[in-house]
């Protein structure tokens, strides 16, 4: 298990780091490794967020909601559609995201559009 020291030691170590808490999150992943080149260093160099684990905490959701909505189309054919709502993190402001019904949308992408 890596330490926080070792989690914060670069940005690949973060990432493995990452990748492991939550695998297959390709489009989260890549918000998240957008974020960490610029902050990484802010963050190891200061004591008060390294010790709070800022970073980490700001790439972990506060709360994520998964639901299904059924319709009826035109045809009278019922449709199944899973619905995403993720509350990033509020640690620096308020919650940021929405509402997506796409049927290409899936949790990794609703998580990279409330972290941006």
């Amino acid at each position: 298990m890596m330490t926080d020291d070792d989690e914060l030691s670069s940005v690949d170590a973060f990432m493995e780091w990452l990748r492991s808490r939550h695998p297959g999150e390709t489009e989260f992943h890549q918000a998240v490794a957008g974020v960490a080149t610029h902050l990484l260093d802010v963050v190891r160099d200061n004591d008060v967020y390294r010790r709070n684990r800022i970073l980490q905490r700001l790439t972990e959701a506060d709360r994520i909601i998964s639901f299904r909505v059924v319709w009826e189309d035109d045809d009278g054919t019922p449709q199944i559609n899973r619905g995403y709502r993720v509350q990033m993190n509020s640690a620096i402001g308020p919650y940021k995201g929405g509402l997506r019904f796409h049927p290409t949308v899936n949790l990794s992408i609703l998580k990279f559009l409330a972290f941006e």
